[in-house]
């Protein structure tokens, strides 16, 4: 895999104004010369095994009324609405009964930073956040990793 670390994020990513005790916040970077926005649409590219594992996410979690979409709209940043964005940052994210999350992209000293802050908001959430945590590592990784061979 490409240059890619698990990173600290900076400290001037404005989701921190957001993460509280307990909440979770991830982040791993690569070099890159892409803008954020650049770099979102190589990061959200996911391959098949991705795909297909977004599609049984949907399936599993209709019936306990948490959100979902078709797996295309999940995986692509538009299907994210942008929740803060400047130069340098995006953020995009959702809400929902269960947890709130946001996917931070930073490009900073010629890297980008990809993050994911999570705040649970009841036991569904936790234990969803429990399970799907070996994946969203896998998930995360493999976007930066695209990141870095676009740039």
């Amino acid at each position: 895999m490409p240059d890619v670390i698990r990173s600290t994020l900076p400290p001037e990513a404005a989701i921190h104004a957001k993460c509280a005790p307990g909440d979770f916040l991830d982040c791993y970077s690569c070099k890159s010369s892409l803008g954020v926005e650049e770099a979102a649409a190589q990061a959200f590219q996911m391959p098949g095994w991705a795909s297909a594992l977004m599609t049984l996410r949907n399936k599993l979690v209709a019936p306990l009324g948490l959100k979902t979409g078709t797996t295309e709209e999940e995986l692509t940043p538009s299907a994210f609405p942008i929740t803060f964005q400047r130069e340098n940052e995006v953020q995009y994210g959702l809400d929902d009964s269960h947890l709130n999350f946001r996917i931070t992209l930073l490009r900073k000293d010629g890297r980008i930073y990809m993050s994911t802050w999570v705040h649970v908001n009841n036991l569904v959430g936790r234990a969803y956040l429990t399970l799907i945590m070996p994946f969203h590592v896998l998930i995360v990784r493999d976007g930066v990793a695209r990141v870095a061979r676009a740039g």
